[in-house]
């Protein structure tokens, strides 16, 4: 269970902050104290990632919190994520599934999937993750091949030069009205450079061409600013 706090307790911001203006900070202080205060399970998610030197790319409290009410909303029996780190976005997302809902986690470093299968297990959620390691551009063909999907809701948080591939991918996975939601795509605005040599910036520039022209899918941009300082999601729905 999340403890009850109000916005006068300690709100803990997790990351790095350097990228943020502080009324962001603030901001995200204050809403996130109130709509997605500190947890034990999740303070300490965060806690073992810095312990074991993972990069702090999680998505913000406020952010995993969304995720969680994407989850409520739409009750999925199978989610596919993309890129686990150290679970802690999957312990949001595992935490809403419905009765019998499944969260497969992709992850490339054995390492990170060491600790976020720790963090799971920690929060007494590792029963509802399949979590595997490896490159997912060869674990997304495997689950296409084995049946695994059709997916209800898809998350891409992984190196965004492959966010082309992992979206067609999804679109491979999914049904009419799987939802799409892809991370970091704003790229502290970044991405409206046309010429950026950035990996990232065109990684993700070409994916949200695709998601333009691929008439399967009614997409947009929600631009956001926080603890993260600036970036946004990409979401869509497959129809």
């Amino acid at each position: 269970m999340v403890s009850k706090k109000t916005e006068k307790q300690e709100y803990r911001l997790p990351g790095n902050l350097k990228m943020a203006r502080p009324e962001w900070i603030a901001v995200d202080a204050y809403f996130g104290g109130l709509l997605a205060p500190p947890d034990a399970h999740l303070d300490a998610a965060l806690k073992a990632n810095r312990a074991a030197g993972l990069p702090a790319i999680d998505v913000s409290p406020l952010q995993g919190k969304f995720l969680q009410v994407l989850v409520r909303m739409l009750r999925p029996k199978r989610v596919l994520e993309i890129g686990t780190l150290g679970g802690y976005s999957t312990i949001w997302m595992a935490r809403a599934l419905p009765r019998g809902g499944r969260i497969v986690s992709l992850e490339f470093l054995q390492k990170h999937a060491d600790v976020a299968r720790k963090n799971l297990e920690n929060a007494g959620l590792l029963k509802r993750v399949d979590l595997r390691v490896g490159r997912a551009l060869d674990s997304l063909p495997k689950l296409a091949a084995s049946g695994a999907g059709p997916f209800d809701l898809i998350f891409i948080d992984a190196d965004k030069p492959n966010n082309p591939q992992y979206l067609k991918w999804a679109l491979k996975l999914a049904r009419v009205g799987t939802v799409i939601v892809v991370d970091n795509v704003v790229r502290d605005g970044k991405v409206a450079d046309a010429k950026s040599a950035d990996p990232d910036v065109r990684g993700t520039r070409r994916m949200t061409s695709l998601m333009a022209r691929e008439p399967q899918l009614c997409a947009t941009v929600v631009q956001n600013v926080g603890v993260k300082g600036y970036d946004g999601f990409a979401i869509a729905v497959v129809e």
